[in-house]
């Protein structure tokens, strides 16, 4: 349930000796190393409580939502691009990456939320229906020309699809991992290779060119991005 806090991953943006132990996320939608527990986010990003009791009385009476919906363990892992609500501040954030590969939250608009996902598999069903495997652990069902690798910006809690951002050259991505976490730029070309090694993608960005793997690249729009991904740290 806890791991030593000097050993968190350095996506964490928290200090490392203030005490000795620190809450793990439990499995989930996102794996150990791609997110944080919602404690830590309550505590030590939103700062709403001074420590895992008061967290723990926060989410026990409803007071935070993670997509839409009311989360009361404080275990629960919180990844990229999650969208925290807190109804009695009238506030939203959403959670990213910033260029130095610190998930951070950033304020947004508290409207109706929307989330964007990428297509990491799809599998067909009986009476040849799609689902699809998303990035946040999750499936759904859709219609129409969908890949691996495409973005859908979806609506909470619901869940439905608003828009299908292709994986294709000249739409904007965003780095996810590796030396370029955080960077956005243009598809500028995508290598294929003929091997056990993933795939590589050129991106087009401000200050140059940059090549990563396919796996760190998310497409967040084609013009600009469908969401709001400003962080500054």
């Amino acid at each position: 349930m806890h791991r030593k806090r000097v050993t968190i991953p350095r996506s964490w943006l928290i200090p490392r000796k203030t005490s000795k132990w620190i809450a793990t996320p439990r499995p989930g939608p996102h794996s150990a190393e791609e997110s944080l527990p919602l404690m830590v986010v309550v505590r030590d990003l939103l700062k709403l409580a001074d420590n895992a009791r008061e967290v723990k009385r926060i989410l026990h009476e409803g007071g935070v939502l993670v997509d839409g919906t009311v989360r009361r363990d404080a275990r629960f892992p919180v990844g990229l691009f999650d969208v925290i609500t807190v109804p009695a501040l009238n506030k939203q954030y959403r959670m990213v990456k910033s260029t130095k590969g610190y998930f951070v939250l950033i304020e947004i608009q508290p409207d109706t939320p929307r989330k964007l996902v990428r297509v990491e598999n799809k599998t067909t069903l009986k009476g040849n229906r799609m689902q699809l495997n998303l990035s946040d652990g999750s499936n759904i069902i859709a219609e129409g020309d969908v890949g691996t690798g495409d973005s859908l910006l979806i609506s909470l809690p619901e869940r439905s699809i608003e828009d299908i951002i292709k994986f294709e050259v000249g739409n904007l991505a965003m780095v996810t991992g590796g030396s370029h976490t955080g960077m956005t730029g243009r598809i500028k070309s995508v290598q294929i290779v003929r091997s056990s090694m993933p795939n590589r993608v050129t991106i087009s960005t401000d200050d140059g060119d940059i090549e990563t793997i396919i796996d760190y690249v998310f497409v967040i729009g084609r013009d600009a991005p469908v969401i709001e991904l400003e962080a500054g740290i």
